[in-house]
């Protein structure tokens, strides 16, 4: 036989041998996984709610009385000491609110009228009679006071809003000049009315001094804690950590609430489990406008196992080693994380030789393309050792590019739906009377992190969000 014959039946041999054998390589070697899931930074989420006062000054309007008389008027006196009696009518014009800073100031004109009449006592024994009574405000323009009460309210850790009352002092428009000796009675009307103010004022600080919204906060931070789903991109979770107040103002008819609150939000494609727990005391005041959200995404490796499945799977390519010719067959992929930022891409093939073997790689963020690269794709120690004894022709070039080709996963059109999703979830009725107006500015990649059950995508959102109460129960 010459030496052609020789070498095709060897290489015939070789080809024959070669193709019955398996290969199978062992699993590459897992490394420590150097991520903590609790290493995502807060969110920080601040959103200034504008509450429309009107609903409550209409409601103070409701109960406050409109007209306020002496006990029994007009029918009984009031007598102070021995020497003096009256009988008085006082009206209120509507109500004024007015709101600067953290203070709110409640007040109207009052209107009134009075009559009275004197005597002449001696340590407490009447030596004459009632004078004829004398009239302030009847037949003639009622004399007018300004009346008003002003509050401060301010927020505690535990939830409890104090409001400080003041009574202001009334202020008088016009004097009150009654027959007996032409006395000038203002400033005693005023002391009386100073004391049915302040006895008004005790009610309010029994009443409303302090108001417990803790059980409210409760409601919102349960419904924090709650799964929500996002049509299609997956299950979000808050996991909020703290509320605070940021500031709180009165700004003609609106109550201005700049409300903070720091969360953990990770986006799962499996439904988890929805937590409880208490809502936390309050935390120190912040600066930031707007939000500033990181989010994990949790990825199943299966799913991008798909994605290249549908890519690359049947996949041939053709290779000649001396006389022979080899064939290479891609028939499926897996993906799964191999700890130090690295992925492992399982490979199993056919063709002149089957098998499996295992490819390393480090995924990489495109941010011009919007795109997850697997890059550096190289084979792994173990499968080298078992190729380079069985099946070397493996080594070659064309095969790993053409996997580095489809192991690309596009994130544009997942950023872009997720970017609409929550712009429509920003904009609209909360409930009734409450709506949010909010937009998405940016969102961008922040990290990848390839767990060996999942890939962790960082990512950090930014926009800005409002809440406008035009209408609420304000019952406390």
């Amino acid at each position: 036989m010459n030496r052609q014959g020789i070498l095709f039946s060897a290489g015939l041999l070789i080809s024959i041998f070669s193709f019955s054998q398996k290969i199978n390589p062992a699993r590459p070697d897992m490394s420590p996984e150097n991520f903590r899931m609790d290493s995502l930074p807060d969110s920080e989420i601040n959103i200034p709610i504008q509450v429309n006062l009107k609903p409550l000054f209409v409601m103070a309007e409701k109960s406050v009385d409109t007209l306020f008389t002496s006990p029994k008027y007009p029918d009984e006196w009031v007598q102070e000491g021995c020497d003096i009696r009256y009988k008085y009518s006082f009206r209120r014009s509507p109500l004024k609110m007015t709101g600067v800073g953290n203070t709110l100031t409640l007040g109207f004109t009052g209107y009134y009228k009075i009559v009275g009449s004197t005597r002449l006592c001696v340590n407490g024994t009447v030596v004459s009679p009632w004078t004829p009574a004398c009239r302030c405000g009847f037949n003639e323009p009622e004399r007018r006071v300004n009346v008003s009460f002003t509050s401060a309210m301010s927020v505690q850790p535990d939830y409890k809003v104090k409001i400080y009352i003041k009574r202001n002092d009334p202020q008088p428009l016009d004097k009150c000049e009654v027959c007996f000796w032409g006395q000038d009675i203002t400033k005693q009307v005023m002391k009386g009315l100073t004391t049915e103010l302040d006895a008004s004022k005790k009610e309010l600080d029994k009443n409303y001094g302090t108001v417990d919204l803790k059980s409210r906060f409760q409601q919102v931070w349960d419904q924090l804690n709650k799964v929500y789903s996002l049509y299609g991109l997956g299950w979000l979770q808050i996991n909020p950590q703290q509320f605070r107040i940021n500031n709180l103002f009165i700004l003609k008819d609106s109550l201005n609430i700049h409300l903070g609150l720091a969360a953990k939000p990770i986006v799962s494609f499996e439904n988890p489990a929805e937590k409880s727990s208490w809502v936390p005391n309050m935390g120190s005041t912040g600066s930031r406008q707007g939000f500033s959200i990181f989010l994990d995404a949790v990825l199943n490796y299966d799913s991008l196992g798909r994605i290249m499945n549908q890519k690359i799977a049947g996949k041939q390519f053709d290779f000649k080693k001396g006389f022979v010719k080899k064939k290479f067959i891609l028939d499926s992929c897996k993906v799964y994380g191999g700890g130090f930022d690295k992925l492992v891409i399982k490979v199993n093939f056919s063709g002149t030789n089957t098998g499996i073997f295992y490819l390393t790689g480090r995924p990489v963020y495109d941010n011009d393309k919007r795109m997850i690269e697997v890059k550096d794709i190289d084979f792994d120690i173990k499968s080298k050792n078992i190729l380079l004894g069985s099946a070397d022709w493996l080594f070659d070039k064309k095969i790993t590019k053409e996997i580095s080709r489809y192991a690309r996963f596009e994130l544009g059109g997942y950023i872009d739906s997720a970017k609409t999703a929550l712009n429509q979830e920003l904009n609209g009725e909360l409930t009734r009377g409450i709506r949010s107006y909010g937009n998405i500015r940016e969102i961008k990649l922040a990290g990848i992190y390839p767990l060996q059950q999942h890939l962790i995508i960082r990512s950090n959102c930014e926009g800005n969000l409002a809440v406008k109460v035009e209408s609420i129960d304000f019952s406390l």
